[in-house]
């Protein structure tokens, strides 16, 4: 199940979909309880479940222009790593 949970290739997926993808492949006695309470004691997912974050706030009204090209927005990226 770990591996299943917490590659790099899975993601911490939840355990629906951990469910949905192993009993595909494995069965054993109450499956969809196991899965469940491995994920229940993921610190990862306890973190990032919605009821842990908070809002972003209201919504903006972004200012259209009223003709093209009367607006024209760049953005720099630097600093890249040498690779």
């Amino acid at each position: 199940m770990e591996e299943a949970h917490s590659s790099r290739y899975s993601i911490h997926p939840g355990s629906t979909k951990m469910y949905r993808d192993l009993r595909e492949v494995y069965w054993w006695n109450s499956i969809k309880k196991g899965i469940d309470e491995f994920v229940a004691k993921c610190p990862n997912c306890q973190q990032v479940k919605v009821k842990h974050q908070r809002l972003g706030g209201m919504t903006q009204n972004i200012e259209l222009p009223k003709w093209k090209w009367e607006m024209i927005n760049m953005d720099f990226i630097t600093e890249f790593p040498r690779s």
